[in-house]
């Protein structure tokens, strides 16, 4: 396998593990952290310009692998002497490694480019589940604060029919004394009236 066909190799493996760790159920709050670091961070955002370079000459080598496993299958069919390559064991041993040479680097290259569609398609829809997720959250949250609210307000309100109850009873209990206060007057001043009365009698006698 040539350089390139093994960095191409290293990079299916990769991809593979970054898969099977976006679809490992982590912990909520650990999956937020670490898809809030690579959506943030700089190097990731490097790396994925990078990598979109790299896959463009991963789709030119896919391109030319199709290209290899096309003529060797031309060859293959459209030589005049194939059952007399055939018979001979080196010249069919090299015709099945070319085939099998060409094939190979046709999957691993096809294989990459299919799974970087899936990763990243992945990566979207765990995105968007995360961010659903926080939405439910804060929904959650507002409707049992609202529902505190409420409570709060219906506390408030029983409170005030109290302290209204509580104030039209003392209204009542002023309404009584003042009744009793009038009624003290009048008896203050009917006294205060018999007393004059009876002090002034016997003045009036003796003036006489």
């Amino acid at each position: 396998m040539t350089l390139y066909y093994s960095l191409v190799f290293v990079l299916l493996i990769t991809e593979m593990i970054a898969f099977f760790v976006l679809v490992t159920p982590l912990p909520f709050n650990l999956r937020r952290r670490m898809f809030a670091f690579i959506s943030q961070s700089n190097i990731i955002e490097k790396t994925s310009y990078t990598l979109k370079i790299v896959f463009a000459f991963i789709l030119i080598l896919f391109i030319d692998s199709v290209n290899r496993v096309y003529r060797v299958q031309t060859d293959v069919s459209g030589s005049s002497d194939v059952s007399k390559l055939l018979s001979q064991g080196s010249d069919r041993s090299e015709i099945q490694a070319r085939k099998f040479y060409s094939q190979r680097n046709m999957y691993l290259c096809g294989f990459t480019l299919f799974l970087s569609l899936i990763l990243n398609r992945t990566y979207v829809l765990v995105v968007d589940l995360l961010s659903a997720q926080d939405k439910i959250a804060l929904l959650t949250r507002d409707s049992h604060e609202g529902t505190t609210a409420v409570a709060e307000v219906s506390a408030k309100d029983a409170e005030i029919a109290e302290l209204k109850k509580q104030l039209g009873s003392k209204t009542t209990d002023l309404e009584t004394l003042k009744k009793q206060a009038e009624g003290l007057n009048k008896e203050y001043q009917s006294l205060g009236d018999k007393v004059n009365a009876s002090a002034a009698a016997p003045g009036t006698k003796k003036d006489n």
